[in-house]
């Protein structure tokens, strides 16, 4: 299929500088093993870059290209693993979220690679890339919803004419543009233009307009159970997946990060002043010389399409304090990303 295709090409062509400097000779040494993947010695690359990560393991450049190295030999499974570890490890970045929906996308896995793809632009809201490709998985998911139209309708003739436009559109997709391998990643993005979030919007809400088979009952419950179960498995997973990355910006003590997944309607805990308390926190998490925050037995409840609670057990640990305590935080959706405005300790 042209459209797994399309993706799995574009995700050899994102080598980024990931916006970290590296020593000359470290960054000689990733030149080299870049220059092998290009002339498609995928082995040897392979081979050299283990080879660096031997002596550098947390480096994101070299992880970043052993994923691009494991995905163009087939072995997705690995590639998504070492994608995975890098988001968790370096939750701003976009590009391992990127490429993690390629991935899932090439799987046929599109909710996944939505999900992923809404992270990506969450770390870096002007990721060009990353909205081009959650255009068209919500172009893909419309198609699956349309089949699913016609299954129980094959009279419809809307469904018919909206698939074949989107069919028109996924056969006709130009080859895509190489990205610069020295464009790294904004630390300050901007905002993205609101056209192409409503786009993605738009098609979402198409998609989900399936009609009954004719003599099926037009029930008025159905269909908010329906949107319900979906709101449930896609909003429920990505609210998750915000409070994992929340909290591996704390376990890597990367303050400003984890500030930004505060609300500015955030309601501070003694009820302090924002300032206050955002001074208070930075204070605690680089104070000690190591963190890990872990979360245990998670549980979302949407209480609507904007509003959810987390429920989950956290286990802190650092040079001078263990501590295992039960959290819930409240989370908020805007502009189509998830914040938490409330969080609260042995609740």
């Amino acid at each position: 299929m042209k459209y797994v295709a399309w993706r799995a090409a574009r995700l050899v062509l994102l080598i980024f500088a990931l916006a970290f400097s590296a020593p000359p000779v470290r960054a000689d040494e990733l030149q080299d093993i870049d220059a092998l993947v290009k002339k498609g010695q995928h082995a040897r690359a392979l081979e050299r870059v283990n080879q660096y990560l031997a002596q550098n393991p947390r480096d994101p450049k070299g992880r970043f290209i052993k994923g691009l190295i494991l995905a163009e030999q087939n072995k997705g499974a690995e590639a998504i693993e070492v994608f995975a570890a890098l988001s968790r490890d370096y939750p701003e970045l976009p590009e391992p979220y990127n490429n993690l929906a390629v991935l899932y996308a090439a799987q046929g896995q599109y909710e996944k690679a939505r999900q992923q793809l809404e992270m990506s632009i969450r770390t870096h809201p002007s990721y060009a890339t990353a909205y081009e490709n959650l255009g068209d998985v919500y172009t893909k998911l419309a198609s699956q919803a349309y089949d699913k139209a016609l299954q129980f309708d094959s009279s419809n003739a809307a469904a018919k004419n909206k698939l074949s436009l989107i069919r028109d559109l996924m056969s006709s997709n130009p080859a895509p543009r190489a990205s610069s391998a020295s464009a790294p990643a904004s630390q300050e993005p901007v905002r993205p233009p609101a056209a192409k979030a409503t786009m993605a919007k738009a098609a979402t809400a198409q998609s989900a307009e399936v009609k009954p088979a004719p003599g099926q009952a037009k029930s008025a419950a159905a269909k908010p159970a329906e949107k319900a179960a979906r709101l449930e498995e896609g909003e429920g997973a990505a609210v998750l997946q915000t409070v994992l990355a929340w909290a591996s910006a704390w376990s890597s003590q990367k303050v400003e990060i984890y500030l930004a997944f505060y609300a500015q309607d955030f309601k501070t805990p003694k009820g302090e002043a924002r300032e206050q308390w955002e001074a208070a926190r930075r204070q605690r998490i680089s104070a000690p010389k190591k963190i890990e925050v872990a979360v245990e037995s998670p549980k979302v409840v949407l209480k609507g399409e904007n509003d959810a609670v987390i429920n989950f057990r956290q286990v802190y640990r650092s040079d001078n304090l263990k501590a295992n305590s039960n959290k819930t935080l409240i989370m908020v959706r805007k502009e189509g990303r998830w914040f938490i405005q409330q969080e609260r300790t042995g609740a």
